[in-house]
């Protein structure tokens, strides 16, 4: 987003608890729009690179929520669903114990659905409104504050949430109520571990019947097989480049996620099971912090 089109958020008092490949540049972005932005991270070294910079810290996301003053936003940026828990609702040191009734606490992750309703219905006993609003576009998509946003929740807190969105995010979309984001977000992420499979599988392919995969991958782009994921993640998978954008273990946890949530509402996804079977292969075979564009290791080790 240029500078011409972002959102002026001076004034607004925002907390970012979880300061990984995603949660650093979105709260750099935030205060580049210029919001009031207090950060939280379980390791120190994140903290105190954003504190060197100037951003306020908080010693627990408790602190952080108090730190935004009545009616503050939180933004918690975690990877998985127990770690969202943890830091949203489980115990005195939780958003939950520190957010102001009136307050707005937003879980941008990738958090099983059911988990995501849990925590919103615990919110909005306190008073507090809650979304769940998961985004795509990875660590280059936080740092250009182009990513995806897909948000669960009420008309209000949607509303009053969209500038933040709009100073991270391109495309922001309200899919429904709590839970709505979550379930667009698992979609999302089937859809990319099922194509990095099928790209996977047509370069191994290419390569073994002695066709370069790097000119197949060219000859691809702009027909019906063409995609990000063909463009982006077929480059690397070309180059052999896997130093982590997206990793392994997290595109494996959602696999396992959406799984779970197929399992909740009685549907099959035969493919996905399949897929998943890639996911452990690899992680058996030591590639869990390598890129998920590696999982074409798993088709052939050699590569």
């Amino acid at each position: 987003m240029s500078d011409e089109a972002r959102p002026d958020l001076t004034g607004r008092r925002v907390a970012v608890v979880g300061l990984g490949l995603m949660g650093k540049p979105m709260a750099r972005n935030l205060r580049t729009a210029g919001a009031d932005v207090i950060v939280h991270n379980r390791s120190v070294g994140p903290q105190r690179e954003l504190a060197a910079d100037g951003f306020a810290t908080a010693d627990s996301p408790a602190e952080a929520a108090r730190a935004t003053g009545p009616e503050g936003v939180v933004i918690v940026m975690v990877t998985d669903t127990p770690s969202a828990r943890a830091v949203l609702i489980d115990g005195e040191a939780s958003v939950l114990a520190g957010v102001a009734p009136g307050g707005l606490a937003i879980d941008m992750g990738t958090t099983q659905v059911m988990d995501a309703r849990e925590m919103g219905a615990a919110f909005a006993d306190k008073g507090v409104g809650f979304l769940d609003a998961p985004v795509s576009g990875g660590q280059v998509g936080a740092q250009e504050a182009s990513l995806s946003v897909m948000a669960g929740g009420s008309d209000a807190d949607f509303a009053r949430a969209l500038p933040l969105f709009q100073a991270l995010g391109r495309n922001v979309t309200h899919v429904g109520d709590v839970g709505a984001g979550q379930v667009a977000k698992t979609a999302n992420q089937m859809i990319v571990a099922l194509t990095l499979g099928a790209v996977a599988e047509a370069f191994v392919l290419a390569d073994k019947a002695g066709v370069d995969p790097a000119k197949v991958r060219e000859a691809l782009s702009g027909g019906f097989a063409g995609s990000r994921i063909l463009e982006l993640h077929g480059a690397r998978m070309v180059e052999r480049a896997f130093t982590p954008g997206g990793r392994v273990s997290v595109q494996r946890k959602d696999v396992e996620q959406a799984l779970a949530l197929a399992a909740h509402v009685g549907v099959d996804l035969p493919g996905l099971a399949r897929n998943k079977h890639l996911w452990d292969a690899l992680i058996a075979a030591g590639g869990a912090d390598l890129d998920h564009s590696a999982i074409i290791k798993a088709i052939d080790p050699d590569w």
